[in-house]
């Protein structure tokens, strides 16, 4: 029994992709695999459904809360690695709710939080407004039908025309808190949205009126000055859908739309 209970005990790369998956940070190609891995066994399930609603718990506690800055340098420079360490207390740790709580409060100090005074969601969403300024990316000539050639770090943008409707019409570029930030906008039956990457350092996680998990992403729904933000994080960037005279399930099945298996 002592020999089958390790073959079958995670690897720390397995735990890895489970937590990416949690946090929407999971590579695209990879989420395929790692959701049929999870689906197969009740360990990684659990461990799934547990940073889940940690990360829940985490987005909705970071929206009010901030951890003093002296107290996170020095969790900050007395961490060892994070993966090994909240990985082990997931899995392995003993009492699993006293371990939870001590994952939760970790997590306030550990995970990036957007530095006080930087640009917020809002900042980023507010650029939609200023509208495109030049032609819209074409089709990535490697995965035409699933990607359009433009990008920001590793974190490109959709192309949704084939599989829901939405073309692209246009693009900017903008400087915000220092980081790039590219715009390209989508129509569709007379309505347009936005879609803005930030690249990283990862904006602060908005107060939003509801947070869901889709397809393996956690999204952020809220509204700025009249019109619909979904917000999530891909890779260490901050994505910001928006749109006015449209619906969030709309917006939200833009942003958690996956690359089909066939592309």
């Amino acid at each position: 029994m002592g020999s089958g209970a390790e073959e079958t005990q995670p690897t720390r790369a397995q735990l890895a992709e489970v937590s990416a998956l949690a946090d929407g940070t999971l590579d695209p190609d990879r989420r395929a695999e790692v959701e049929a891995r999870i689906a197969a066994s009740p360990e990684l399930s659990g461990l799934y459904q547990r940073e889940r609603r940690i990360l829940s718990a985490l987005h909705e506690a970071r929206a009010t809360e901030r951890a003093p800055a002296g107290l996170r340098a020095r969790v900050e420079a007395a961490r060892p690695a994070r993966h090994v360490t909240v990985r082990r207390r997931f899995v392995y740790g003993g009492a699993v709710s006293g371990a939870l709580a001590v994952v939760v409060l970790a997590l306030i100090l550990l995970l990036p939080s957007g530095s006080p005074g930087g640009p917020s969601v809002s900042d980023a969403a507010a650029l939609a407004a200023r509208g495109p300024v030049r032609s819209a990316p074409t089709p990535d000539p490697t995965r035409p039908a699933a990607r359009l050639n433009e990008s920001v770090d590793e974190v490109y943008f959709p192309n949704w025309t084939t599989r829901l409707g939405w073309r692209a019409v246009g693009e900017r570029t903008d400087r915000l808190g220092g980081r790039s930030a590219v715009t390209v906008y989508y129509q569709w039956r007379g309505e347009r949205v936005a879609y803005t990457i930030v690249a990283a350092p990862a904006l602060a996680q908005p107060a939003a009126r509801e947070t869901s998990w889709l397809n393996g992403t956690l999204l952020r729904t809220l509204t700025v000055n009249g019109r619909l933000v979904v917000t999530w994080r891909r890779a260490g960037d901050t994505c910001v859908l928006s749109g006015s005279g449209v619906t969030a399930s709309e917006l939200q099945t833009l942003a958690a739309w996956k690359v089909p298996a066939d592309h």
